[in-house]
């Protein structure tokens, strides 16, 4: 054992839900039996449950676990996930799609997105970027089949996530964590004890006065952040005035026919609804600013406008877009809710959970609890939730909308200068200029830029110079090849029950 090393005995996770679980889960499976690891969560507070729809990287995540996708498929109701389908974001009538997975095919040094802008500029193609992506054209044709891993086919060009019951996944791992010796004790936390010398938290008394002393804790319990903020008094960011949503209205909906392979968002008039569509039903919500309308009238628009009947009432879910000013503060690090609040748009929900894990795991302490190993989390942590945060200012911002006071608002908000950086490089020059630690990478920037109407004034200069490539013959082959590898997939449905 290294001089001077200390392990931690005993972790202590306040909050169940999915940060709880994935939290143990993980924990348990890289730590082993050498570290005690506790979960105390309480059914009567119960748990948010509408995370339904994820990104790439959750399969990481599961893998990393062991997990097995066909059985994590089945245990959640789960289905799979191509992209997001925006609907009247840019204006109304007007649809376009995130896909996950690249446009086109490289056939060249340029890149396949220099040349199509190049093309399209020059009134060479009529048609959007979407017509380029072998996810749109799965999902559109409600087909799905796992990507192929040689790069040479069309059908690696796509990647995809899951659609899942967010509450199945809890339940899910909590089992995977049992079996790896986590300990669930069932309780509402009462109290927080702070050590009067360190400020470090020192013990936690529930309701029927139990107690439970750890020299590690990890805040799980949503919105309260019952650890982070009302015991350490850490402090939140509010970034409403770039994202003014702070509502949510979910309900679910008995499913259609078909099962879609895609989120579909829709723009409204206040904000903007989901549809998730799942195995045994359909997850709906209605993510509005309370300030452009009343509880009751979201509530009525979401219901009036479900694809299948309603299987139960309403839930309104309160929230103010933000972080927390510290993720890791003294002796607990907030996961989830309890660490920020970023709106499900890109469905970075889950994603946050899964990196704000992954980095703890890499920078664990032990009992010397080094403020090294705090800075270094809330550094990175806070990066990643800037980049989001600014992707998703970018949805909002870049639109033609003027027919409600919402979208007045957003179209004439002032944004953060790094997304304007962003923006005015692909205005002017086409170019794509990120952080290389981006979560969303190219071909996400690009789908939101051209969805939403910011077109660039020229293509890369790059692009103007290689004329003697032939591109539309190159073109005109990758849109044959997708259509032929689409014809011959199956049916997202016939996918699920095959496998």
């Amino acid at each position: 054992m290294a001089q001077g090393f200390s392990p931690l005995e005993h972790v202590l996770i306040i909050g169940g839900g999915s940060a709880g679980w994935m939290t143990a889960a993980a924990l348990s499976d890289t730590l082993g039996p050498r570290c005690k690891i506790t979960l105390i969560e309480s059914e009567e507070i119960g748990t948010v449950g509408v995370g339904e729809a994820t990104i790439p990287p959750i399969r990481y995540f599961n893998n990393r676990l062991g997990i097995d996708e066909a059985t994590f498929v089945r245990e959640t109701s789960g289905s799979f996930k191509l992209g997001i389908e925006f609907v009247d974001w840019t204006r109304v009538g007007h649809s376009y799609f995130h896909p996950f997975g690249q446009h086109g095919a490289e056939f060249d040094q340029v890149p396949f997105y220099h040349y199509w802008m190049r093309e399209s500029l020059a009134g060479r193609i009529e048609g959007p970027i979407d017509d380029f992506s072998m996810a749109w054209a799965m999902a559109k044709a409600g087909k799905f089949a796992h990507p192929s891993p040689d790069r040479r086919q069309i059908q690696s060009t796509f990647d995809y996530a899951y659609h899942f019951d967010a509450v199945l996944y809890a339940r899910f791992l909590r089992r995977f964590a049992e079996a790896r010796g986590v300990t669930r004790v069932e309780g509402r936390v009462a109290d927080v004890a702070l050590d009067p010398e360190s400020g470090d938290i020192k013990q936690v008394t529930l309701a029927d006065g139990r107690e439970f002393a750890a020299e590690f804790f990890i805040d799980c319990s949503g919105f309260r952040g019952l650890l982070i903020e009302d015991a350490l008094e850490t402090g939140y960011e509010n970034w409403q005035h770039w994202l003014p949503c702070d509502r949510a209205i979910a309900v679910p909906c008995s499913k259609g026919d078909e099962i879609a392979p895609y989120t579909r968002s829709t723009a409204k008039a206040a904000g903007w609804q989901w549809r998730i569509p799942l195995q045994h039903r359909t997850g709906n919500g209605y993510v509005h600013c309370s300030e452009f309308i009343d509880e009751g009238d979201a509530t009525e628009a979401l219901l009036g406008s479900l694809d299948g009947e309603a299987l139960a009432d309403p839930r309104t879910l309160r929230f103010v877009t933000g972080r927390r000013r510290k993720f890791w503060n003294r002796n607990c690090v907030a996961i989830g809710l309890s660490a920020g609040f970023m709106e499900p748009l890109e469905s970075t929900s889950l994603h946050l959970i899964q990196y704000g894990i992954l980095r703890l795991l890499a920078l664990f302490p032990d009992r010397e609890m080094s403020p090294l190993l705090a800075e270094e989390y809330n550094r990175q942590t806070l990066a990643e939730y800037e980049r989001i945060r600014d992707f998703l200012i970018l949805h909002y911002k870049a639109t033609e909308r003027q027919d409600s006071e919402l979208w007045r608002y957003c179209a004439a908000m002032k944004i953060p200068d790094s997304l304007q950086y962003k923006i005015d490089h692909f205005r002017n020059y086409g170019l794509i200029v990120s952080d290389e630690r981006e979560l969303f990478n190219n071909p996400s920037w690009i789908a939101v830029y051209l969805g939403q109407g910011i077109a660039p004034r020229r293509a890369p200069a790059i692009a103007e110079l290689r004329n003697a490539v032939p591109v539309s013959e190159r073109f005109a082959a990758i849109e044959q090849a997708m259509r032929e590898a689409v014809a011959e997939m199956p049916a997202h449905a016939e996918f699920l029950a095959r496998n």
